[in-house]
């Protein structure tokens, strides 16, 4: 009896894959009448982040589906749980002094705590990050008083960790004042000498002005510092601190220096927001692109040739394709001509463009070229610089927008290299304008519209703005200061976008707009970026001839959009967790044959899409049919069809979202027009299909 159900069960897969289709989009269509069917206007699916349901409810069940303005149904996304109830939002060290004290202050507490438990550890720097603080400690060898036997320097473990909280919870309860003490050097070098910590003498010696600051907690302990922080320990939350993890890290950041021990911590202002940034990490942790990027078989870095080097994959390189199509189609439709520069340069280039003094650091070592030397190149703007002095300019020539994906090259040290978020290769999408002064804030405003267009495309329209300002050393004169300031404010003012100022902060060279996109789990990430600089044309003696027949200098703007391809892609996977929306996954439709007579139909299917610019692929057919439909799942694949004898025979295929689930049956050509729809317009497949149901004929 159960061979014959099973045999039974196989003839009716093979027959028809619309068996697969639940009972209830059977039930909908047969609600609907079988009415033509066309997506709701202008509402697009919102992008799984992991936090949508796409259960089907007993609502679903008995009402009909939505129709559109033309007659033609559509499904639509249940209320994201998300949206019911949403996320809180987490305060930052930049919207919210209160927290950054609490980080400051509890980074002091913890490197006293750590120096009650283990009295050898000498102290360096500990500053707030981010979600919390760290603090850098250093173990010397010690040794036994009793054996006189050499004791090597502590390795922390969890548990040390546990001793530090506990130690760091004792300081909060007693409540000691935590007070600022200003000395002259030398009475700060004798009680630094007097404590024996030698790093603090070296940062002691890298503070220029006067007089130095120190904070006192209580009689017990102290630190230089320049503050702020909280009045007393007692302040501090204990049950809102966490210690997190340790980890290495050079002194000053240098391999040639000391080896040090970094305890990483969390802190909030209260158990609540705790638990809320928890919740959040192990959210993240789901997205981290370096995971997805090897189970999606996107990415890889591959140690054999070097750290820091990525390695595109065939699905993520046609995802970069994509990325990179659109910017380019963009940026010409903005105005902006395409450029290519070399990879490496002489040496005096960067020299004359001051990068070489200031950044080398950060460059590779030179090479030897016959007689000269060239560097391999860390920047793109001293190349474009060189293209501007090709020729004479007039005031008449003015605007120059020259845009480029131009792949760089600067040294990190393996230690800071994580995924594509810290690479030693990657392509900026760098864009130099060359303006006018009177023309600058017009140009500002119109890199700013971009940036949002191009922003939004990929789901990101939450920024965070910020104008940093002339810092104490500078170039340039007040004048042009003042007007490109001036320019900066007046751009995003004319916009009507907020934003917030951060006095003194700009680079040496000119001043600059930061924005930050929020991702679906409301991380920030700095991005884009547009920075004035007046150093550049300067040094390389850039000129344009005036309406009154002088020679002045042009204004340049650096810009960056992505900032990189390489750190956007990365984003972008966690930001949607790696279901990318239709336009941009690799495979849009994956066509699933429940037997090897429908293989060659599938194939001529994926072969009439491809012609139209559409990225279909065929199961191989090795596995059984659930298998091939779990597969499609976990590789984020946005459509698939489930394709049998029947569909083979009226020139069909039924549909399966995996946002939506069952879109009912459609021609080939209705299904691939659609889908060329959706892709062009970067929107959701949501309408259902316009072939009627066994039930509805």
């Amino acid at each position: 009896m159960r061979l014959r159900n099973n045999l039974a069960m196989s003839a009716m897969l093979l027959r028809s894959a619309s068996a697969f289709l639940p009972s209830v989009t059977r039930r909908t269509a047969r609600l609907s009448g079988g009415a033509s069917t066309r997506r709701l206007p202008s509402r697009a699916v919102a992008p799984r982040t992991g936090l949508y349901s796409t259960a089907v409810t007993k609502e679903e069940e008995t009402t009909a589906a939505p129709v559109n303005g033309s007659g033609r149904r559509i499904k639509v996304l249940p209320p994201s749980p998300a949206d019911e109830q949403p996320a809180e939002e987490l305060p930052t060290n930049e919207n919210d002094e209160d927290l950054l004290k609490i980080r400051h202050s509890s980074s002091h507490v913890m490197a006293m705590a750590v120096q009650q438990a283990f009295p050898e550890a000498q102290v360096t720097i500990g500053p707030w990050i981010d979600n919390g603080f760290y603090y850098d400690f250093y173990f010397p060898e010690t040794v036994d008083e009793e054996t006189g036997e050499t004791i090597p320097s502590r390795k922390l473990t969890d548990q040390d960790l546990k001793k530090v909280k506990k130690a760091m919870d004792k300081i909060i309860s007693k409540n000691y004042p935590i007070e600022r003490i200003e000395l002259t050097r030398d009475e700060a070098r004798e009680r630094i000498e007097k404590l024996g910590e030698p790093f603090k003498l070296e940062i002691l010696d890298s503070i220029k002005t006067e007089p130095i600051t120190i904070y006192t907690i209580g009689d017990e302990w102290w630190d230089l510092c320049a503050g702020p922080h909280v009045e007393s320990t007692g302040k501090l939350p204990k049950k809102a601190i966490q210690l997190q993890s340790v980890a290495g890290a050079y002194w000053r950041g240098d391999e040639k220096r000391e080896m040090l021990q970094r305890i990483y911590a969390t802190a909030w202002k209260d158990p609540k927001q705790l638990k809320a940034y928890k919740k959040l990490m192990e959210e993240a942790k789901k997205r981290d692109h370096r995971m997805l990027g090897k189970k999606l078989d996107l990415f890889s870095i591959q140690e054999d040739a070097g750290g820091g080097l990525v390695f595109w994959h065939p699905k993520g390189s046609v995802i970069r394709t994509k990325m990179e199509d659109f910017w380019k189609q963009q940026h010409i439709d903005a105005g902006y001509d395409l450029v290519y520069s070399p990879h490496i340069a002489n040496l005096d280039l960067w020299k004359t463009s001051g990068h070489f003094d200031f950044y080398a650091d950060g460059m590779f070592d030179q090479m030897a070229v016959e007689d000269e030397t060239y560097q391999i190149k860390p920047m793109n703007c001293p190349f474009h610089c060189l293209m501007y002095k090709d020729d004479i300019r007039s005031y008449r020539d003015l605007p120059f927008r020259w845009a480029e994906l131009g792949t760089v090259y600067r040294y990190e040290r393996s230690g800071t290299l994580h995924g594509l978020f810290r690479v030693r290769g990657f392509t900026q999408d760098d864009a130099h304008v060359f303006c006018l002064p009177d023309q600058l804030q017009d140009e500002i405003v119109d890199v700013l519209k971009l940036t949002k267009s191009i922003l939004s495309r990929f789901g990101f329209d939450k920024y965070e703005l910020m104008i940093s300002t002339r810092p104490e050393k500078s170039v340039g004169s007040d004048d042009i200061w003042e007007a490109a300031e001036s320019a900066l404010r007046g751009s995003l003012d004319e916009l009507g976008w907020d934003y917030g100022l951060d006095e003194g902060d700009g680079a040496f060279y000119g001043p600059k707009i930061d924005l930050k996109i929020k991702d679906a789990i409301g991380r920030t990430w700095q991005c884009s970026t547009v920075q004035c600089d007046f150093n550049l044309p300067e040094r390389f003696d850039l000129e344009y001839v005036s309406a009154e027949g002088t020679k002045e200098r042009p204004i340049m703007v650096h810009r960056a959009i992505f900032g990189s391809i390489e750190r956007f892609f990365g984003i972008l996977v966690e930001s949607y967790a790696g279901d990318l929306p239709l336009w941009l996954a690799p495979v849009q439709m994956r066509l699933l044959p429940v037997t090897d007579a429908v293989k060659d139909y599938c194939h001529d299917v994926a072969r009439q899409a491809k012609k139209m610019g559409l990225r279909v692929e065929v199961d191989r057919g090795n596995e059984r049919l659930p298998k091939q439909i779990r597969n499609a799942e976990q590789s984020r694949v946005p459509v698939m069809s489930v394709v049998g004898m029947k569909e083979l025979e009226e020139g069909t295929l039924a549909v399966r979202s995996r946002k939506l689930g069952d879109l009912g049956s459609f021609t080939v050509d209705g299904l691939l027009s659609e889908l060329k729809r959706c892709d062009d317009e970067a929107v959701e497949m949501d309408v259902m299909g316009d072939v009627p149901t066994e039930t509805e004929k």
